[in-house]
């Protein structure tokens, strides 16, 4: 609240733009795969800050940021001085006052209120725009979702088709160690003479 004390009332308007825009950079460049959320979050931080400063006028209606000229507040003449009757005016004086002050109270009513509804009306606008980028950045996220899931199927199908070609050539295997043919015994092979050997 301090620093809102010392804007008046283009420099509210202007400090909800920028921090709604610094707000939309920085998630921006920090979460660039999420920009339709990102967008949705700064239009509703730019209304949340409208909200507050409409709030903010009409819990300072005798500020005179809100006043067209920053004229300031009205005051009673003192009677108590008048001579002679001076001392009988006393009474007189306070009731003047209640009456000024009942007026001052209403002019500063009668001032803050078109600002504070000035930022409470870009409130509701910002809403009303968070409302169809709301569905869109649903509709955004569960196209996303969808096609991951869709990803997802695909890679477990992939893989269940990579085991089951794993799981035959195992058995593939299995059976070719399982069924191989054995070696004859050491002997003459049939159909081929014995090399003849020399006498010593």
């Amino acid at each position: 609240m301090e620093l809102l004390g010392g804007m008046n009332r283009e420099e509210l308007q202007v400090f909800s733009w920028v921090a709604a825009a610094v707000f939309a950079l920085v998630v921006g460049l920090w979460r660039p795969g999420k920009l339709h959320w990102t967008a949705l979050g700064s239009v509703l931080l730019f209304a949340a800050l409208n909200a507050g400063a409409g709030i903010y006028v009409l819990n300072h209606l005798g500020d005179s940021r809100w006043s067209p000229g920053g004229q300031p507040p009205l005051t009673a003449p003192s009677l108590s001085g008048t001579p002679v009757v001076g001392q009988f005016m006393g009474p007189l004086d306070s009731a003047l006052n209640g009456v000024v002050g009942g007026v001052n109270e209403f002019l500063a009513f009668q001032q803050a209120l078109p600002v504070a509804l000035d930022f409470l009306a870009t409130s509701g606008w910002a809403l009303l725009v968070s409302f169809p980028l709301a569905l869109l950045a649903v509709g955004i996220s569960l196209g996303a979702t969808r096609r991951r899931t869709a990803e997802f199927e695909r890679y477990r199908a992939t893989v269940d088709l990579l085991q089951n070609e794993l799981e035959q050539v195992k058995r593939q295997i299995a059976a070719g160690h399982s069924v191989g043919t054995r070696l004859p015994a050491e002997g003459p092979v049939a159909g081929v003479q014995p090399l003849p050997t020399r006498g010593r």
